[in-house]
């Protein structure tokens, strides 16, 4: 007998995605025993696709599925699985409405279907920012009861190529180097994290450039307010019902021109790190998180800039992570909300003796450029341009509804683990 939901938004069909490698290979499991007999209680139908290989749910949701039958998407797996489920949705949408994601300043619309996400993989940093733990069965109660979270997004590009969207943090300098090296050492398991994090500390390597950024508007608070987005957040419920009405003037003051230019802030210096975060990016190593104050919907992301300075000092930045102190309370770290931001690296020219007397035919750097993290992927790219999509997706969640200590184990310095779920 179906439970007496009543809500009007719950869903009555979804498209469902299980990723029956990542984590600890237990998605399917997860899914059979916690999960489908909710649905079936409730009165779900659901479509079931357990996938065979990386990008299939990305493939099939741009190319196959029929998303018209649909009032959701659920993916079964870890942040990894969900980003999947972004890019293959969100590109589905730009296509169904004739935008082009090579754009830049393009308008993306946002998506009509609700992603949910059911925790099961080694790293669910996505649900613990959106629900506030990483339990399957909390998951399945809200995707039953129709909750309904928007969440920015940001998209990545390199000139006039879309690279990749990102949903929690984009890193440049130390968290892109951490995750360089611990791709080259990935049979070393979680601990590749650690072994990484140490070697690219000791390395103590920083990296020039300029970084341009389109500072937020005045109504939608700053990274050091101490106001935390939880459910029902202020700043991101005024940002919504004001977001339709001053999109056209939005999206003219936003184009870099001639015209506009002095609304750019431009920064060049030496950076140990640079970091974009469209949430707070919490874990157990870091409670608080990269960006505390951030919020999941407010057509903003915090841009957090770490100049070069000593080990030291660079220690005692990375330590107040742990804490509860004002992590940028430094005068070598520096904090910004904003709207879009752009970073050309400075591309240092070695010429040898031999070519100064003859037209230089080859080039080269005189230092490494460093790379992007995305959400846990390697950008190709160095010189990038970003934008952030206001509400572009929205989630079966209802955001963070009180802060709650959880037992998790984190593999990853910037991620979340799943919990081990219990045995029925």
């Amino acid at each position: 007998m179906p439970l007496p939901l009543f809500a009007a938004n719950r869903p009555k069909s979804l498209l469902v995605y299980i990723n029956p490698f990542g984590g600890k290979r237990r998605g399917k499991r997860i899914y059979e025993q916690k999960v489908a007999p909710m649905f079936r209680l409730a009165g779900i139908a659901t479509t079931v696709i357990v996938t065979e290989r990386a990008n299939h749910a990305e493939d099939h949701l741009k190319t196959e599925a029929n998303l018209d039958k649909y009032d959701g998407v659920v993916c079964v797996g870890g942040d990894g699985m969900f980003s999947e489920i972004l890019h293959g949705l969100v590109a589905r949408t730009q296509n169904d409405h004739g935008v082009d994601q090579n754009q830049p300043d393009a308008e993306l619309v946002p998506c009509s279907l609700r992603i949910g996400i059911i925790p099961a993989g080694s790293t669910d940093c996505i649900c613990f920012a959106t629900v506030g733990t990483n339990d399957p069965v909390t998951s399945a109660l809200h995707i039953v009861v129709g909750d309904s979270q928007p969440m920015d997004v940001c998209s990545v590009h390199h000139n006039d190529v879309f690279l990749r969207y990102s949903v929690s943090l984009l890193g440049y300098g130390f968290y892109g180097d951490v995750l360089s090296d611990s791709e080259r050492n990935r049979w070393l398991g979680p601990a590749r994290y650690d072994l990484a994090g140490v070697k690219t500390f000791l390395s103590h390597n920083y990296y020039e450039g300029t970084v341009s950024f389109l500072p937020a508007e005045d109504d939608v608070g700053n990274p050091r307010d101490k106001l935390q987005c939880r459910s029902g957040c202020s700043i991101c419920q005024h940002n919504r019902s004001s977001k339709d009405t001053h999109s056209d003037v939005s999206e003219e003051k936003e184009k870099p021109g001639k015209d506009d230019s002095s609304d750019w802030n431009e920064i060049h210096g030496k950076f140990i790190a640079i970091n974009a975060a469209n949430m707070s990016c919490a874990c157990p190593r870091s409670p608080k998180g990269l960006s505390p104050f951030a919020h999941l919907a407010d057509g903003n992301a915090d841009l957090i800039l770490v100049r070069n300075c000593s080990r030291l000092d660079f220690f005692k930045h990375l330590l107040r992570h742990t804490n509860k102190d004002d992590q940028f309370d430094h005068p070598f770290v520096e904090v910004h909300r904003v709207r879009k931001f752009r970073f050309e690296p400075e591309r240092h020219i070695l010429v040898s003796l031999e070519d100064l007397s003859e037209p230089a035919t080859k080039t080269g750097y005189s230092t490494p450029l460093g790379s992007w993290s995305c959400d846990g992927e390697i950008l190709p790219e160095v010189a990038i341009q970003v934008s952030v999509q206001c509400q572009l997706i929205r989630l079966f969640a209802r955001g963070i509804e009180e802060q709650q200590q959880q037992q998790c184990v984190s593999d990853d310095p910037c991620t979340l683990s799943a919990l081990e779920p219990t045995t029925d």
